[in-house]
């Protein structure tokens, strides 16, 4: 009698968890000129062009396409050809990159509003190693940036 409740608690609970964990993933984009559009698919209306190393959040997979969502909120389909595994993220506001994990260490540069760096580490304490792209290594903390 239970079976059968049982068996759709289980399917719900893996599906749900399924899509929890892809809605947290972010990937930046591998090309400049990337297209986002209306729609999964070619025939599609192209909505705007993208930049390489912009941050997206992935939201859901169709064939070819994936949906994703930017800092600003807009939702659009990419191509999944054009999504790097190298995960960037866009700085909010203008923000200090530290020696370390420490607001009372070093200070490495500053980094100005929209600035995108190379995510390094996730220190899980609210502070990333991130990278510049002239090679400077430094911590940020984990609300001054969007993307991950």
């Amino acid at each position: 009698m239970h079976k059968p409740l049982i068996k759709l608690s289980v399917i719900a609970a893996l599906v749900l968890s399924a899509n929890a964990a892809f809605a947290l993933e972010y990937r930046s984009v591998a090309r400049h000129g990337a297209v986002l559009s209306e729609a999964p698919g070619d025939e599609a209306k192209k909505l705007f062009l993208i930049s390489k190393g912009m941050p997206l959040e992935l939201l859901a997979e169709q064939g070819d396409w994936v949906r994703v969502r930017d800092r600003a909120g807009s939702l659009a389909w990419l191509r999944k050809k054009d999504l790097s595994t190298k995960h960037t993220v866009q700085v909010l506001r203008d923000a200090t990159i530290y020696k370390a994990a420490d607001a009372k260490s070093a200070i490495i540069y500053r980094a100005g509003k929209d600035l995108l760096l190379d995510l390094q580490e996730n220190t899980r304490t609210g502070w990333l190693k991130v990278k510049h792209r002239d090679g400077a290594s430094g911590f940020i903390r984990i609300e001054e940036v969007w993307g991950v």
